[in-house]
């Protein structure tokens, strides 16, 4: 019994770590860098002005080509330089021929449907611009976000900058949109913390840009290509900032079936992430990076959801040993359990 105790305390502590733990501790670490190293004051970077290039993967989009190009064409930076690069492979509803009818609008097409990651290995040898700004169809990006994600890229350690993901807020929404902007809300804290700390531990595919020299083509059956494309990056010495006044609104899930299918497919790309990113997890290699990979990232992904399966049985063994008659702790953390389960359930 005692064994089983220690294995569900453990067990415990690694899932709390996960979920809440890591984002005190981040929270403490931030603090005392404060402290101990102040960051210095921001001096005008007005003159640092180059030009970009929007990159959108684009496969039967011409629903929202229209309001896309209006939103780049009306962001507040310098619209000389800003290069606009749409790779349309396989889309077959006329987005390609709409997207023609913008003046300054490249359209790179084939009729060959090889996915988006083959889309985007094909339209960099079309990226000139030392800075790539990756962006999705379907999202509206703010109007300072270009601007906002240059600035960072002042400082030569930055290799990658990420926006912040928005979800359109309703009234009365669903539970998929309602968890969704809660999660979003949380992890945007926590990627403040990581950048302050040294770097952001992937990027936000909605919208994020690299300095175009570090790109390296991605494996075509990669699920999380924002994710890797901007580890990658990372693991050249980079760090990866993150900047919350560059950001993309998006709806969420249509429903709590959609949300499903999304999850799943990160959490499928989150494993195949970690095998390819298994240098990462060398500390002494990597040092903060790694402890910020595995705590936000590889934990979350791997041993927690295992220990989520474990604790929920080992506790009920546990509170029946010891009686759930008596309302000891392990009896009120099953309970617990039920309820939270139960919620969800219900949500």
């Amino acid at each position: 019994m005692e064994a089983l105790k220690i294995l569900f305390w453990i067990a415990l502590f690694v899932i709390f770590y996960s979920y809440i733990g890591y984002g005190m501790l981040l929270f403490v670490l931030v603090k005392l860098k404060r402290m101990f190293r102040p960051q210095p004051q921001k001096t005008s970077i007005s003159n640092y002005e180059p030009e970009v290039t929007l990159f959108v993967s684009a496969f039967n989009e011409k629903d929202y080509v229209a309001d896309k190009v209006k939103n780049a064409r009306n962001l507040r930076y310098h619209q000389n330089k800003v290069k606009q690069i749409w790779v349309t492979d396989g889309s077959d509803d006329g987005t390609p021929e709409l997207l023609r009818n913008y003046e300054g609008v490249e359209v790179y097409h084939q009729d060959e449907r090889a996915g988006k990651i083959a889309a985007m290995n094909r339209g960099m040898q079309f990226v000139n611009t030392p800075i790539v700004i990756f962006s999705d169809a379907n999202t509206e990006l703010g109007p300072d976000s270009i601007q906002e994600i240059v600035n960072l890229f002042s400082d030569p350690k930055v290799g990658c900058v990420s926006g912040e993901k928005r979800i359109y807020s309703k009234e009365a929404d669903h539970a998929a949109g309602a968890g969704e902007g809660m999660y979003w809300k949380y992890e945007s804290q926590l990627k403040k913390w990581d950048a302050e700390l040294y770097s952001v531990v992937g990027a936000a595919g909605e919208l994020f840009a690299i300095r175009t020299e570090l790109w390296q083509e991605v494996e075509k059956d990669t699920l999380l290509d924002d994710f890797m494309i901007s580890l990658r990056v990372a693991m050249k010495g980079y760090t990866i900032q993150y900047n919350p006044n560059a950001y993309a609104i998006e709806t969420s899930s249509a429903n709590v079936t959609e949300e499903l299918k999304r999850k799943v497919r990160i959490a499928a790309g989150g494993i195949q992430s970690v095998v390819r990113l298994k240098a990462l997890l060398n500390v002494f290699r990597y040092t903060t990076l790694s402890f910020q990979y595995i705590s936000h990232r590889v934990l979350r992904w791997t041993l927690t959801p295992l220990l989520l399966g474990l604790i929920f049985p080992l506790n009920f063994v546990i509170a029946l040993q010891e009686g759930f008659g008596s309302m000891h702790l392990y009896s009120l953390l099953f309970l617990g359990q039920v309820l939270f389960y139960a919620a969800a359930l219900l949500g």
